[in-house]
């Protein structure tokens, strides 16, 4: 799921070439990605963008007339810039949104079809689809640490909660909790203040310096389908189980759940501990391993 880093520049890409342009004519490929029903689309025809900004992980386009297009992008939506007038693609084509600069394509590559589209009027239609979590990049250290307090959950399921933190998911908490030396199964009321503060400089950090290198990465040319992906060559941990870890060499581990998984380094975030993946442990039992020895020892004795 694209997050603050990618809809960053994915709104940098947009602002010059849809600011101040009238919305022409607006093309649903699959009507089930329109989400509203009042006002109606086709009341956007011939209000011009006025700004774009966005909302946790949704992307929104303010026209005038006080009207918005709020789009969530969810798992496998993504965006594409072509000529004025270009044709949805194929299966994964939702709408184009056609401007006399050219035409924004909204694609999403999954059958799962959950990509969404929103039409709202006014601030309080715009306020129902804000999850209200804290703005990291804007916040304060004491902001950050009521955010995190608020409620007792672990660290992952802390960054990633959209109404605690915004614009977080499951790639960069990993590269976060990487970068803080924390254990992502943590619990939030456990964390001694000196760790909360380097949790704190390590979301920044972390956000900051990935939205530099993408945005050095694109420059002026529009991300690509492709472009937008949850497995960097870059990250430290994130996608990369079983990989060495670039601070002290040792395999990335994992935690699988659903479809989902968590990425760490036991040596750099959990003092060496395995954390117990839900499919081994229902296989090892009572021997699932605590340590990375033990782990490859299993490995070769059972061949998990």
């Amino acid at each position: 799921m694209p997050e603050l880093p990618d809809v960053t520049v994915y709104l940098d890409a947009l602002r010059p070439r849809i600011v101040g342009q009238p919305l022409e004519r607006v093309r649903l490929a699959s009507p089930f990605v329109l989400r509203s029903v009042e006002p109606p689309i086709g009341e956007l025809i011939g209000h011009k963008v006025e700004h774009l900004r966005r909302l946790g992980k949704r992307i929104v386009l303010g026209f005038d007339g006080d009207l918005y297009a709020v789009i969530h992008l969810m798992i496998a939506g993504r965006f594409r810039w072509g000529k004025r007038g270009a044709k949805p693609p194929g299966r994964i084509g939702l709408v184009g949104f056609d401007f006399p600069t050219g035409t924004l394509l909204l694609t999403e590559a999954s059958p799962k079809k959950r990509a969404a589209l929103y039409v709202v009027r006014g601030a309080d239609g715009l306020l129902a689809h804000d999850p209200g979590g804290l703005e990291v990049l804007d916040a304060s250290l004491d902001d950050f640490r009521a955010a995190l307090r608020r409620e007792n959950h672990t660290l992952k399921r802390a960054l990633t909660d959209p109404h605690l933190f915004s614009g977080i998911g499951n790639a960069y908490s990993d590269e976060i909790l990487h970068a803080a030396r924390l254990s992502p199964v943590q619990l939030t009321s456990k964390l001694v203040d000196a760790e909360v503060e380097r949790l704190y400089r390590a979301t920044q950090d972390t956000l900051r310096r990935w939205i530099d290198a993408l945005r050095a990465e694109f420059g002026d040319r529009f991300p690509g389908a492709g472009d937008i992906t949850a497995f960097r060559p870059g990250f430290a941990v994130h996608g990369r189980f079983g990989q060495p870890c670039p601070v002290c060499g040792g395999p990335v581990q994992r935690i699988r759940y659903a479809d989902n998984e968590t990425n760490y380094c036991p040596a750099c975030q959990t003092g060496g501990r395995l954390l117990a993946d839900r499919s081994l442990s229902r296989l090892l039992k009572d021997d699932w391993p605590k340590t990375l020895e033990e782990l490859e020892a299993v490995r070769q004795t059972r061949r998990v």
